[in-house]
C-alpha cells in the first residue's frame, strides 16, 4: 500500500518527478507479482509517457523501452530513447509495432475514445504480450482531477463550481481533455471483447485489495486509481 506515502509526499512536493517514480516502482513491483518477467529480452512500449517516469523505471530492470506520446517530454536522462510521436484518439497505433509489455499510465480518463483504443490495443501486444492499464475512474475521489471533489456534483456543474468558488486556474476541462470513466463498463468491455482478457485487476495504491474490484458500484468510489493486467485471448 503506498496512498498514505503519495498523499503525504503530494501534501509537501505536489506531483513533483518523485511523486511519479513512487507510483512507477510500486506499479512495476505488482506486474512482476503478477508473472510477468522483465528483463532484458522485454520489449516494452511506454504509451502516453509523459516524462517517461514509468518507461524510465522499466529501463531500470534492464527492459528494451520505446516511449510514445503526443509530444516528446521526456526527462534529461532518457531524451534519447527511443520515441514515437502519437495522437491515442486519432492515429492508428497499430504502426508502434508489437510489444511483449505496453503500459498505458493514467492516460485513459485523458482519452475521448477509450473504447477504440480497447479495441485496438491487442494489435501491439506480441503473441504473450500484456498491457497494464491504470487510470482514475470518474467516482473516485480524484475523479475530477484539479476540481475534485466537486466532481461529485456532476461533470459540468462541479468544474463550474470550481470557477465560481476556487477561482483558480484548472489543467483539466470535462468533455476536452477529461472524459468521465466506469470500472464497471471498462471490465465488462474487455470481458465482451474477442481479443482480449483481463489476468489481474486492483486498486492501484492499495493492491492487497483487490477484492475491492469484484464489488459493484462500491468498487466505482473506493478505488482511486484502477489497476488492471491484460493479455490476449488465445485462439481456439
Amino acid at each position: 500500500m503506498i496512498i498514505q506515502k503519495l498523499i503525504a509526499h503530494h501534501l509537501k512536493h505536489k506531483d513533483d518527478a518523485y511523486f511519479y517514480k513512487l507510483q512507477a516502482d510500486d506499479a512495476v513491483r505488482w506486474i512482476e507479482q503478477s508473472g510477468v518477467q522483465l528483463n532484458s529480452n522485454t520489449r516494452a512500449l511506454d504509451l502516453g509517457c509523459g516524462h517517461g517516469v514509468f518507461g524510465g523505471q522499466l529501463v531500470q530492470r534492464g527492459c528494451q523501452v520505446t516511449f510514445a506520446d503526443e509530444r516528446n517530454l521526456l526527462l534529461p536522462e532518457i531524451a534519447k530513447a527511443p520515441f514515437r510521436q502519437i495522437n491515442l484518439d486519432q492515429d492508428d497505433i497499430a504502426t508502434l509495432g508489437t510489444y511483449d509489455l505496453v503500459v498505458c499510465s493514467n492516460v485513459f480518463e485523458h482519452l475521448s475514445k477509450p473504447d477504440q483504443f480497447l479495441d485496438s490495443v491487442h494489435k501491439i501486444l506480441g503473441p504473450s504480450g500484456k498491457l497494464y492499464l491504470s487510470w482514475t475512474n470518474w467516482l473516485s475521489p480524484w475523479g475530477g482531477h484539479d476540481f475534485s471533489p466537486l466532481h461529485y456534483f456532476g461533470p459540468r456543474n462541479g468544474q463550474w463550481l470550481f470557477d465560481k468558488l476556487v477561482k483558480r486556474h484548472r489543467n483539466h476541462t470535462i468533455y476536452q481533455n477529461l472524459f468521465p470513466t466506469y470500472i464497471g463498463q471498462v471490465l465488462r468491455h474487455i470481458r465482451r471483447s474477442g481479443t482480449l482478457q483481463i489476468l489481474s485487476a486492483a486498486p492501484r495504491y492499495y493492491t492487497e485489495f483487490s477484492f475491492l474490484v469484484r464489488i459493484p458500484v462500491v468498487r466505482e468510489f473506493v478505488t482511486w486509481n484502477c489497476a488492471l493486467l491484460v493479455g490476449k485471448k488465445k485462439g481456439p
